[in-house]
């Protein structure tokens, strides 16, 4: 992409949700055709390092319980969870990636509730989970991050518990590279300015926000929520797969997913 297409810059809440909404609209089928055999049609695979919900048990007891999965692209996550026994419902701001959903739900015979919703405007009743996730889901492409932990914890039970996963921080001081040119730092860590693509008339077409581990850990505890554990997957020995700018090179020396665990105080 041409450089002045790409830029860092402060967009407003209604542009990013236009650009993030028509982005993964466009981008579902190549998407889906790039990532979907990794990610699999009953799968809860957390991060590329291949991380799996099933070995790594971040969400504790699922069977009986009520799990929203905020952002939930082609819903592979809460196929899952329904094969273990939840009660899953499935959420996302883009058409393309629900019709992904749907055709997965059809091959794999395992269906869950889909809904079309923003994840900072939950149409969901107050405490109405015991269990709230996301594997990269909406917390990167939404203006305020802040409200969106708040409109979880708003639909968490007490007791309830939050885990996502996003880019780890640090992976923001690099170049968008899997190679060489990725393990040279060329941004501060703290501009917490997107990550900007745009069109000719300089309108965005895709947006990614950057916040710090600080931010995040204040975003939870200003939502009311307790942090449990901060997950940094190693790249695992004999995955030589390379997504985006996760590659075997970058993913031995330094972090490339930050899964953060946390729980709403019970009463």
């Amino acid at each position: 992409m041409d450089d002045d297409r790409v830029t860092r810059r402060r967009v407003a809440a209604d542009e990013v949700r236009r650009a993030n909404r028509g982005w993964w609209d466009a981008d579902a089928d190549d998407y889906q055709a790039e990532h979907g055999a990794f990610l699999g049609d009953v799968d809860f695979v957390w991060c590329p390092e291949g991380l799996r919900e099933a070995d790594a048990r971040l969400l504790g007891e699922l069977a009986g319980r009520r799990v929203l999965e905020v952002g939930c692209g082609a819903a592979s996550c809460s196929r899952w969870l329904a094969t273990q026994g939840a009660r899953p419902v499935a959420v996302d701001l883009s058409a393309g990636m629900l019709r992904h959903a749907a055709q997965a739900a059809a091959r794999s015979g395992v269906r869950v509730p889909l809904v079309q919703a923003d994840a900072l405007a939950l149409p969901f009743a107050d405490a109405a989970f015991d269990t709230a996730c996301t594997a990269f889901g909406a917390v990167p492409f939404v203006e305020d991050s802040a409200a969106l932990m708040r409109e979880v914890h708003r639909v968490l039970r007490p007791g309830g518990r939050w885990v996502f996963s996003v880019t780890h921080p640090m992976r923001w001081i690099f170049l968008d590279d899997p190679g060489e040119g990725g393990l040279t730092a060329v941004h501060s860590y703290f501009d917490t300015q997107p990550y900007v693509e745009q069109d000719e008339r300089g309108v965005a077409t895709y947006v990614e926000q950057h916040r710090t581990l600080g931010d995040r850990v204040r975003e939870l505890v200003g939502a009311g929520f307790r942090l449990v554990d901060l997950v940094e997957p190693e790249w695992p020995a004999g995955h030589k797969g390379v997504w985006g700018q996760w590659s075997p090179l970058r993913g031995r020396l330094f972090p490339g997913t930050a899964i953060f665990v946390a729980d709403k105080p019970g009463p």
